[in-house]
């Protein structure tokens, strides 16, 4: 019986994210204030991804009531006008978010 290696198969790769840390199983177990300090960071990390997704929204919602103010006789004077301001206010306001967020850090 002979044993064939597949040299063909491709090897098990899986992406880590950067925030992820190996364990040392030589270390001794963390303390309750390093658990707490690990936490608030993906905590932390968590809220900024969620504030980068917010920025995104407000961004596809401006593009999309820029779309519908320039759209015509299509829709309704009133919409669009709410549309035009919208348009004008929102990326605004992304920026002012994203300034905030760098500043804080």
């Amino acid at each position: 019986m002979t044993n064939k290696i597949n040299t063909d198969a491709k090897p098990d790769l899986r992406i880590v994210e950067t925030e992820s840390a190996v364990y040392d199983l030589m270390r001794a177990p963390e303390t309750t204030a390093d658990r707490v300090k690990r936490l608030q960071m993906e905590a932390h990390s968590l809220a900024l991804e969620e504030i980068e997704a917010l920025e995104k929204l407000l961004l596809d919602a401006a593009a999309k009531a820029r779309a519908i103010a320039d759209g015509g006789d299509a829709y309704p004077v009133g919409a669009r006008e709410i549309a035009s301001r919208l348009a004008a206010d929102l990326p605004t306001k992304a920026e002012t978010i994203k300034t905030i967020v760098h500043r804080v850090g």
